[in-house]
């Protein structure tokens, strides 16, 4: 949902700053209506992105869909693969009532639907960046582009080479997608004459990413955070995509209009460590997504002029008191600020997390000094803001730990895993179910999401015990109870998506 509709942000100056880098609303605008819809996509553009960014899949006729898994049941009502259903088949499917109430009815869009929304942009033709979920969709996909130069731009994507070659051979921008970016990657995207490379989050951080690839477009996907966002506009990218719309307005709109600005993104704010075992019984009986936490927010006038700063926690999922924001403060040019705040609440299960967010407004006209050739006058705003990830910690030695699972449901039974560590491996293994039948671990170990039986063998990154952050980690339980199926997870980002909240972290014995 629209976490700042109460701030009249249509108007926001950052949506009216051109690119490079050109952004994309990743899955349309998945924070504020459910992924992969029309919805979505016509929100991504309505805030002022400059196109969006969706996955297609194929039904049993061969008729291209907006689907990003396989399967229905985690963003539809309905369970099976879709590759089983005719295109009449999806009638009727509700694609937006797990989302909120308001979206229930929302269908299943085809891939004609989403070329055929109104231009809702400042960009003449609004990019359409395609995902090719799976082969065999090339054929299908030059038909249905055919004729629509015009209307929209295109960059076809895909993770798979092969695809890529077959994409481009019929004559169409294509993208190679990436989680990192290396050496034989940049010389494939250069011998093949690839239109464009994209990595995902810190996957241009690599020697072959600082090497020339001035012989096709750069592109970062699933862009969110808030420095990240910062240092790609500052390169520029050729483009991104990115969940977090209004952050990355804001980013591109800070990089052009304070040029000579190097500093961190404008407000800093805390990751909230959740230690359920640390709870009260009262707290405890409400739910181990709780914590309370006394911290403070930074803030820093990146412009030459200054500014007047509202500042407010704003509350996506669960419930909190919060004690000491909003404020409203005024900053002299380069000025910092820290105010303190305690926040205490939560919610039963993993959900999106509470964020901070600051709307600056400008006391003095402000010339951009670049090419956009873009003129703040006084009054005009821009908004930043930063999550505050709620997230569990777990050290790691040579000694099985037993980590135990959330209780998402009053009635849930206690369930439990035990990680070990092997060497170079974390070693994993189901130890109480909770009554789930069928059940199967699901782990997250840095970015990568596996699944295996009732043990789960993963490999530790190379200079793990050299990160004092650790590296995100979650652990989760799949299975079935009398509602159908069911996960019970250790902390957040289980299953997959931006609406279960920030992974935990693993870390290497003697940190935390």
């Amino acid at each position: 949902m629209d976490l700042y509709a109460d701030l009249d942000l249509e108007g926001a100056s950052g949506a009216h700053i051109p690119g490079p880098p050109w952004l994309l609303g990743h899955r349309g605008a998945p924070r504020e209506a459910p992924e992969n819809t029309l919805a979505a996509l016509r929100r991504a553009l309505a805030i002022g992105l400059d196109g969006v960014e969706y996955d297609v899949r194929a039904c049993r006729g061969g008729e291209l869909v907006l689907l990003h898994d396989s399967t229905l049941e985690r963003t539809t009502d309905r369970t099976g693969r879709l590759a089983d259903l005719g295109v009449r088949d999806l009638f009727g499917i509700d694609a937006g009532g797990w989302f909120h109430k308001r979206f229930a009815g929302e269908p299943v869009p085809l891939l004609d639907e989403a070329l055929d929304l109104a231009p809702d942009t400042r960009r003449a033709r609004p990019i359409h960046m395609i995902e090719l979920k799976e082969p065999g969709l090339e054929a299908e996909l030059v038909e249905r582009l055919a004729g629509l130069d015009e209307r929209v731009e295109v960059r076809v994507a895909c993770f798979r080479r092969d695809v890529c070659l077959a994409v481009r051979d019929a004559g169409l921008p294509v993208m190679l997608l990436a989680v990192r970016a290396d050496e034989a990657d940049r010389q494939f995207v250069r011998d093949e004459r690839l239109a464009a490379y994209s990595v995902g989050p810190g996957g241009w951080d690599t020697e072959a990413g600082r090497a020339d690839w001035s012989f096709c477009e750069r592109w970062a996907w699933a862009i969110d955070a808030p420095d990240e966002l910062l240092r790609l506009a500052r390169q520029p990218v050729f483009g991104l995509n990115t969940n977090e719309p209004w952050r990355a307005l804001a980013a591109r709109a800070l990089a052009r209009l304070a040029p000579e600005d190097s500093g961190a993104w404008p407000i800093t704010a805390p990751d909230l460590v959740v230690d359920p075992d640390g709870l009260d019984a009262e707290t405890r009986r409400r739910g181990a997504w709780f914590g309370r936490w006394n911290d403070q927010v930074a803030l820093r006038n990146p412009f030459p002029v200054p500014v007047e700063v509202r500042v407010a926690v704003f509350v996506p999922h669960g419930a909190f008191e919060i004690d000491g924001l909003p404020r409203v403060i005024d900053l002299e040019p380069g000025e910092e600020r820290t105010l303190p705040f305690t926040l205490a609440g939560g919610s039963r299960a993993p959900g999106p997390d509470p964020i901070v967010g600051a709307l600056y407004t400008l006391r003095q006209p402000l010339a951009a000094r670049d090419r956009a050739g873009v003129t703040l006058e006084r009054g005009q705003r821009l908004l930043f803001d930063a999550p505050m990830p709620r997230r569990r910690m777990a050290n790691l030695d040579g000694l099985a730990r037993r980590l135990v699972l959330l209780d998402e449901r009053v009635e849930d039974a206690p369930a439990s895993v035990t990680v070990r560590r092997a060497g170079r491996e974390l070693l994993v293994s189901l130890e109480h179910s909770g009554g789930l039948e069928d059940a199967h671990l699901v782990a997250r170990l840095g970015g990568e999401v596996v699944r295996g039986g009732r043990g789960l063998r993963l490999a530790l990154p190379p200079d793990f015990d050299f990160r004092p952050l650790g590296v995100p980690f979650n652990v989760g339980i799949e299975g079935r109870d009398v509602d159908g199926p069911r996960i019970r997870r250790w902390g957040g980002g289980l299953p997959e998506g931006i609406h279960c909240g920030a992974p935990g972290l693993l870390l290497p014995l003697g940190r935390g």
